[in-house]
């Protein structure tokens, strides 16, 4: 039977955007920096990321992976956001699962909702929790699971001056979808932190482990980042460039070493 590579449950990536203090006023060039250390908050970003892994079971197969993660925030009142992050895959894989040939298209798609307040009432503390939602949206069987999932998840985060630390975490039950595949019980857990430098630079460090209680998995993948802020015109554009190591991986997973690339488009409120 068929399945794919990894679990599929949400990897939120070090695309960050926002602060608690000023998640309803409106952004300037000189924020922005600062406000894409913050996972949530009121200023609409759309990172694009990219993945490459190299080394996958007996055949050395590799895989890539861009995603698609815009990140939309909803005022609700004077005291509250709901911040939308939804992660769309698009996947290139070669003999993955030993030789088992080329496939390209959609992996499933994830998204959360976070209800998060404007004020914690602790400075530069910023919280939000709400549910996600997995999405069977793969086009072919290798790229996804073929269920419907569902859970919680929640981040916390604090900014003091340039140092953003924070812990963003989720779980997935599979409710429905394909009988004939593997049901799906995962966590997510992503411990991060950013620091911003030289005003237009970011260095940032994360792990985005994953636990597939199913089969006893831990897939540990860690990711250093350099960020940089530039302009096309008008329009801010967050660069990244990084490497990554897995301290863990399943049975006939990658090599130790992969990369991470990524342009985040910012559309501050005017």
């Amino acid at each position: 039977m068929r399945r794919a590579n990894f679990v599929p449950v949400v990897v939120m990536g070090m695309f960050f955007a926002g602060t608690a203090a000023s998640q309803s006023a409106s952004g300037t060039d000189a924020d922005i920096p600062e406000k894409l250390a913050n996972p949530l908050a009121s200023m609409v970003v759309v990172p694009v990321e990219m993945n490459d892994d190299t080394g996958y079971g007996p055949a050395d197969g590799d895989r890539s992976d861009l995603k698609f993660k815009p990140i939309i925030p909803f005022e609700l009142n004077d005291n509250w956001n709901l911040i939308t992050r939804t992660i769309i895959p698009v996947v290139y894989q070669n003999d993955v699962f030993g030789p088992s040939g080329e496939q390209f298209g959609f992996g499933d798609t994830t998204t959360s909702l976070f209800l998060s307040p404007t004020n914690s009432g602790i400075p530069g503390l910023i919280w939000g929790a709400g549910p996600i939602f997995l999405l069977p949206t793969a086009t072919d069987d290798y790229l996804g699971g073929e269920k419907w999932g569902a859970g919680p998840t929640a981040m916390i985060a604090k900014q003091t001056g340039p140092t953003t630390v924070g812990f963003l975490g989720s779980h997935v039950w599979s409710f429905a979808g394909n009988g004939d595949r593997a049901d799906i019980s995962a966590t997510f857990l992503q411990p991060f932190m950013t620091y911003r430098f030289a005003k237009t630079w970011s260095l940032g460090l994360t792990t985005e482990t994953t636990y597939d209680w199913k089969n006893d998995i831990w897939s540990v993948p860690i990711d250093l980042t350099l960020s940089k802020l530039v302009k096309f015109g008008k329009q801010p554009v967050n660069l990244t460039a990084g490497v990554r190591y897995w301290a863990e991986t399943p049975e006939g997973g990658p090599d130790r070493w992969g990369a991470r690339f990524g342009l985040t488009f910012v559309f501050p409120k005017g």
